[in-house]
Parts: structure tokens; sequence; C-alpha cells
């Protein structure tokens, strides 16, 4: 019997033992590749000696100091790197320990912002609906995961949501993706409007839209004209890039392929691969000159908040990415996946949609191609592919609830930045093999 509280009980888990290159091994010698990173996390893989190397070296030097009597070497240096290669103004890093409380500094910051710009009445904030944000309260309240809030919804505070940037079901019939950009835009300014402009905060949302919805990126000029609502009304833009940042689509910044810079940027997951764990949250200038102009304090932080062993990690992490020129791959190999995807599975009637960015490419599924009517979610296809990907050798991240939390399925696929073209083929294989033994065709 265990004694972990895992998340799902009455699951029966198998043993990880190893981990190599793109494989994991359980305790039965059996080897699973490791096509969705986990979840998007790990982008190098599994026992890369570089990274290894570099935690054990910090750990000869120091491991922990908290961040309230001391700052680190290792630290220092990765706020350097990301200073120089973040967008736009995006020149204070705040680390923490994962996606969640990158999230929720992002907030709080955003927050007492305002408040240090002379601005209490700002306290509202607006995300999408279908979007995915983090499992802390703050984080579950801004986010728009229906299926993860409901049962805690007596306990989460008050958030507005606007529709998702999701071309393949709601961009109509003869509408260019300029217009249909435009169409959201207007969306969120009349929201702003509604509840009025000088008590909205910020504007939240994932660069491509993660696990809930399966890689969902916007259409060409969308954020772009977000951009221009939110600087029209004083609002912040805040991009969540935990999943789809640090070259998961392709560019270290996935907001990099927009041409837009937010106000403030959260990432996680690939920042440090899976060696240690970690996240950050990236703020402009102005908001950082405010706080220090201020208070000279943000009331925030948590204990293992700049972990010096996970900032050696992450620093070696991001260099070896550079080094070896993983981003290049990165575009090619995704192109490579979507494209084999769309072609071994072209006849069957069940895949609607193989979309998404770089290395993160989403599988939606449907009852009818034509109609893009959804599955029966009695069936409960998401469980069903998950275990027989396992069966398979394969790991991957399948969801259901992808249209509104109840109703659609999809699989994300984000293999690790290191995949060669042999390792996306067989990837392909496996899931094809995997989607017509779950839904087999009629």
């Amino acid at each position: 019997m265990t004694h972990i509280f895992h998340r799902n009980p009455r699951q029966q888990l198998d043993f990880a033992v190893r981990g190599e290159g793109i494989r994991l091994f359980d305790q039965h010698g059996k080897a699973y590749i490791d096509a969705s990173g986990g979840a998007a996390v790990s982008c190098l893989g599994h026992g890369h000696p570089d990274i290894i190397e570099a935690i054990k070296r910090q750990l000869d030097q120091i491991a922990y100091a908290h961040s309230s009597f001391f700052t680190t070497q290792a630290a220092e240096e990765l706020a350097d790197f990301l200073q120089q290669r973040a967008p736009g103004d995006l020149n204070h890093v705040y680390f923490v320990s994962g996606g969640s409380e990158a999230v929720e500094a992002s907030l709080k910051l955003a927050r007492q912002y305002f408040v240090e710009a002379g601005q209490p009445e700002r306290s509202l904030f607006i995300a999408r609906r279908q979007s995915y944000h983090g499992n802390t309260l703050g984080a579950l309240a801004i986010g728009g995961n229906a299926w993860r809030r409901e049962k805690f919804l007596p306990l989460l505070v008050p958030a507005h949501h606007v529709s998702p940037c999701y071309p393949y079901r709601d961009q109509q019939a003869g509408e260019t993706a300029e217009h249909y950009a435009q169409r959201l835009a207007d969306e969120l300014d009349a929201k702003i409007r509604e509840l009025g402009p000088e008590k909205v905060a910020a504007f939240l949302a994932e660069t491509v839209v993660g696990a809930t919805a399966g890689a969902l990126a916007p259409v060409g000029g969308y954020l772009q004209r977000i951009r221009e609502v939110c600087d029209r009304h004083g609002v912040l833009l805040i991009l969540d890039e935990v999943m789809s940042g640090m070259g998961r689509t392709g560019h270290l910044f996935a907001c990099e392929e927009d041409g837009v810079a937010p106000d403030i940027i959260a990432i996680a997951k690939g920042l440090g691969a899976g060696y240690q764990p970690i996240g950050a949250m990236i703020a402009s200038s102005r908001i950082y000159d405010t706080i220090v102009a201020g208070s000279g304090f943000f009331q925030h932080g948590h204990t293992y908040m700049g972990h010096a062993t996970a900032c050696a990690a992450s620093l070696a992490v991001q260099r070896v990415i550079e080094r070896d020129q993983l981003l290049d791959n990165v575009l090619a190999r995704g192109e490579q996946l979507r494209g084999e995807l769309r072609q071994a599975l072209a006849a069957h009637p069940n895949v609607g949609d193989v979309r998404g960015r770089g290395l993160f490419v989403g599988v939606e599924f449907v009852k009818d191609k034509e109609s893009k009517e959804v599955l029966d979610p009695a069936l409960q296809v998401h469980v069903k592919l998950k275990k027989q990907g396992m069966a398979n050798g394969l790991m991957m991240y399948p969801m259901g609830g992808t249209i509104d939390g109840v109703h659609g399925n999809h699989a994300l696929l984000a293999p690790p930045f290191i995949s060669t073209p042999e390792d996306i083929s067989e990837i392909v294989a496996r899931f094809s093999d995997a989607v017509r033994q779950t839904i087999p065709i009629a």
C-alpha cells in the first residue's frame, strides 16, 4: 500500500526508475517515449550529463540560502541570462518554485503596482475562457478552466473572462484572421469598458494555450491588437508562458513570434526542464521602478524562491539549448510532427484538427469532421487514449472538456527539444496506433 496521496488515489502507478534521452523506464524495464515531456517540462529529455554536472557543482558550493539573507551567483547569472533575452523592457526576474507561483506573483505584483502608482481602485482581472493559469487559489480564480474551478468556486475571488482565440471553432466562415483578431480585441475592449477602465488592473492570457485546449496558437495580429486595447485603457498585459515559453514554440519567449512584449511574463516548466523545481516572473522596468520608488518592498515571497541549486540547473539548461541551437531543431521537428500527424491521420473520421507551434502540438478529436460535433463526454476518450498510449510505450497529455470544460477531447504532444527526425516519426506511429485503437474507424 502506498502512503503517498497521489493525484488519483484509485490509480495504481508503476515506478519510474530510469531516464535516458527521450525515454523513461519503469521497474519492469519497459521503455516509454516521453512525447509530452511530462507536462511539457522535460525539454532536454532525461539524464542530460551537462545539467547533472551543473547541479553537482552547485551542491558542492551551496545548495540553498534564504533570499532574505543572501543572493547567490547562480540566481544572479540566471536572471542576467533571461533579462538579456527577454522582449521589451522585461528586465527584473523574480524566481519561484513553479508555474502556479509565477502566476500568483504576477497577479499580486500587478495589484501592488497600481496601489503604489496611486490607482488603488484597479483590482479587477480579466482572462479568457478555456485558459489554465495554475492551481493556487489566485491562479485558479483568474483561470478559465471550468472543470478545475468548479469545486472551489466559493473560495475564489471574482474574475472576468472573454473568448479565447480558437480559430478552429470560433473563426466564422469567410472571416479573415485579421477580422477575427479584431473581433476578439473588440470583445476585450467592451469588457474593460463594461467593468470600468479605471477598475481593471490586468488582462492575463497564455501566449499559446496549453493543456486546457490543446496548443491553441493565436492568429496573426491577435496579440498586437490585445496589446493596443490594454495600452488604450492603462491595463497591464500579463502573458502566461509557463507551458509555451522557454523554447517550446521555437522561440525562447513565445510572444517573440507575435512581435509583442507584455508588462509581466510568467515562465516555468522548460525553464528548468524538470531537473529542479523552478519558475519565474519577469517584470518590466516601469513596474519595478514604481515599487522601488514607493514602498521599496514587494509584499510577497516563498521559502524556496531563488533556490541556488534550481537556478544553477536552469542556467545550465538554457545554456545547452543555446549552445546546441536546439530552437532551430524545435522549429524543424515541429513542422515534421504536425505534417506527419496530418498525413497519418488524414483518413481518420474523428481527427478534426492538428495545430500548434514548434514542438507544442495539439490534436482535437470530433464525432464528425464536417460539423465538428464533439464526441460524447461519457466515452472518456482522453482517459482511454492515455491508457492505450502507455500500453504502446508512449507518454502523451490527453484532456477532456476542450471546448467548455465538459465537451471536447484533445491530446497534447510536447516532445523534448533533442528529438531526432527518427524520434518524431516513431512518436507519430505510436500515437496514430493509439488513436486508431481507442477511436476505431466506424
